[in-house]
């Protein structure tokens, strides 16, 4: 522990955090890299980056704990605990962000992490498992595919051989940006190669998303997380002159493909409250205006809370591609080219999180996660638990994005005190 913070006569039930130091962490950070409309741009392993990393580590080090850098470039600030032979209680998030990002998305996890260590110096708590708070590598996969790659590497969901030799636009790899801005680390990467597993895991984060805000809730219990699979899909047509063809004998491409795109919505909502169903990204060939479009290709995001709605989804949309084939002039092709399992969360720390904001007088609401995060890979290695916040009109992954100071303090309280409830407080 740092003996610069003595210890004083502070009821652990009383326990705070500083929210305006929390703030002022959050807009100190959101300098590294800030934009001309109030965003941040920080892409992972970047000069930004670096600096934003370095930031961290003085941070941490000024509160005595110790920093460890594992070869896929995680950082995890240790706060010593009585008995340190004890799997430490970790918290965190990520700090590199879209090339249009926001203040909080990640960064908020890293500095709520932070708060708590500089509280229990600040008021001379010591506890029985050390305490750590972790900056997952390249959470957003702005830069590098795949995302969530430093908590991937972790659980061995991708080897680090794999991890380290992906490439940005310019063929740069990630092992020579860690290299290039300092953090190629020693320590073992990932649990199976003499990582350590952590004792609990919790991570807080802005939701994302307007449930919060729209229930006015102050504190989201996360449950788990959606699953997700996600598709390339291909129409085949015959482009042809938009004058000559007449409309009965097109083999139009980007009609037949918009009934499917239609479907993929009506999918999800046939698969409520937890379906989800997007179309994100769609390419038409040759996209000249007076050709009949011969093909395209699109995207399909199907997210769901298990596996037995995520696979009736599956096989519905396989279903509605045969059906399109019999019906227009065209071939189908569904390729599924990503699948992240549901994710439910250790029910004792989600039952810790809903009791604390219980006890901190703060609303709160069962949510499931939409959004994948790193507490999702770390689940399958330690009980795990995610605490939301409400962010402004739910809006995230954008340089607008925003929170209530008040929020972002109520969720670091419920994560201080699930973390101490974990750690323990020594006697």
């Amino acid at each position: 522990m740092n003996d610069r913070f003595p210890a004083v006569n502070t009821s652990i039930a009383a326990l705070a955090i500083d929210g305006d130091r929390l703030w002022q962490s959050l807009m100190d950070l959101a300098q590294i890299g800030a934009t001309a409309k109030g965003g941040v741009c920080r892409l992972a392993l970047t000069e930004l980056d670096r600096q934003a990393r370095d930031l961290f580590v003085a941070w941490c080090r000024a509160e005595g704990c110790s920093i460890r850098i594992d070869q896929i470039g995680n950082i995890f600030a240790r706060r010593a605990g009585v008995r340190d032979e004890l799997p430490a209680i970790a918290t965190g998030s990520h700090i590199d962000t879209q090339p249009t990002g926001g203040k909080f998305d990640g960064n908020y996890g890293v500095m709520a992490g932070l708060e708590v260590l500089r509280t229990l110096n600040q008021h001379g708590i010591r506890t029985e498992a050390p305490v750590e708070v972790c900056v997952w590598t390249n959470e957003e996969g702005s830069r590098f595919v795949p995302v969530m790659m430093g908590s991937g590497v972790y659980i061995d969901a991708f080897s680090l051989e794999h991890a380290l030799s992906r490439t940005d636009h310019d063929g740069v790899t990630v092992a020579e940006a860690l290299t290039s801005i300092g953090y190629a680390g020693s320590a073992p990467a990932s649990v199976n190669a003499g990582a350590s597993r952590f004792g609990a895991y919790f991570e807080a984060h802005i939701e994302q998303g307007p449930v919060l805000e729209d229930a006015n809730i102050t504190i989201g219990v996360v449950t788990g997380a959606l699953g997700q699979r996600w598709y390339d899909v291909t129409v085949s047509g015959m482009e042809s002159h938009a004058g000559p063809t007449p409309m009965r004998l097109r083999k139009d491409a980007l009609f037949a493909a918009t009934h499917l795109m239609q479907d993929v919505v009506n999918i999800a909502l046939a698969h409520q409250p937890d379906g989800r169903g997007t179309v994100g990204c769609v390419h038409v060939y040759p996209n000249s205006r007076n050709v009949i479009p011969g093909k395209v290709t699109f995207t399909v995001d199907f997210r769901h809370g298990d596996d037995e709605g995520l696979l009736a989804m599956d096989a519905a949309l396989r279903q509605a591609a045969d059906a399109l084939q019999r019906d227009f002039p065209v071939q189908v092709a569904v390729e599924q080219v990503v699948y992240y399992a549901p994710a439910a969360f250790a029910p004792e720390l989600v039952d810790a999180i809903r009791d604390g904001a219980v006890r901190a007088g703060c609303s709160h609401l069962d949510i499931v996660s939409g959004a994948g995060h790193d507490a999702v890979y770390v689940a399958a290695t330690a009980p795990t638990a995610m605490i939301f916040v409400p962010c402004k009109d739910g809006i995230s992954h954008n340089e607008i994005e925003d929170a209530d100071p008040a929020h972002l303090a109520a969720g670091a309280n419920v994560l201080l005190h699930a973390v101490l409830a974990r750690a323990g407080v020594a006697g």
